[in-house]
């Protein structure tokens, strides 16, 4: 009988401004886990659907964490977003965007696209017409990925995923969680080394070694 294989939880949200900052350790996190390691993506759910503008005050607090970000980590941010664009606290679109593009093989393509696009580009991933935008630059087929966008299959899974995070007793974005036999371990992460965090996973896979 087959061993079955240890999966790392990655639980994120496009538009997290601390999930784009984690952006290169966790591609290096990647690059170097543990043969045998799946890797799953969860969708957090930030924000809701919300068709208001951001509050003045919301707006300050955001700006306020990218300020913070690019003063800690060194995060780049473009913040003619916030001249050029109407914002809204509103994530689940981009959530969605993240799962219809899956369905193209794009996850990850998709994730990257808008986080660029609002961090680097100053475009507005709460708006559906910057995702199909996106979608048509990934060379997705931009009719199907639309429909996607708002079908009752991608809600399905989009809500399965916020309960798995519910699962998962994570709070914050970004997170890791490692599942490895019968047990789960929340992995430490740092926003400039992934060594870190890959010596707690191979601890975590050791024989003997107690999980909560």
């Amino acid at each position: 009988m087959s061993k079955t294989p240890s999966t790392l939880y990655y639980v994120h949200d496009p538009m997290c401004s601390w999930c784009w900052a984690y952006r290169p350790v966790l591609t290096k996190l990647r690059e170097n886990l543990p043969a045998g390691i799946l890797w799953q993506n969860v969708l957090g759910g930030l924000a809701p659907d919300n068709d208001q503008p951001m509050p003045e005050q919301t707006r300050n607090m955001v700006i306020g964490h990218w300020r913070d970000i690019q003063a800690k980590v060194g995060s780049e941010f473009n913040f003619d977003f916030w001249t050029r664009c109407k914002p809204r606290r509103d994530t689940y679109k981009a959530c969605r965007a993240v799962i219809a593009a899956s369905r193209q093989n794009a996850e990850e393509a998709m994730i990257e696209a808008i986080q660029k696009a609002y961090y680097l580009r100053a475009m507005n991933p709460s708006e559906p017409e910057t995702l199909a935008e996106l979608a048509v630059e990934l060379g997705l087929d931009q009719a199907l990925f639309v429909n996607d966008l708002g079908s009752a299959k991608t809600e399905t899974e989009f809500r399965r995923q916020l309960l798995l995070r519910a699962e998962l007793y994570v709070r914050s974005f970004p997170s890791l969680v490692l599942e490895h036999g019968a047990g789960r371990a929340l992995i430490r992460h740092d926003y400039e080394d992934f060594r870190a965090s890959l010596v707690q996973i191979q601890i975590c896979l050791e024989p003997g070694i107690t999980r909560q």
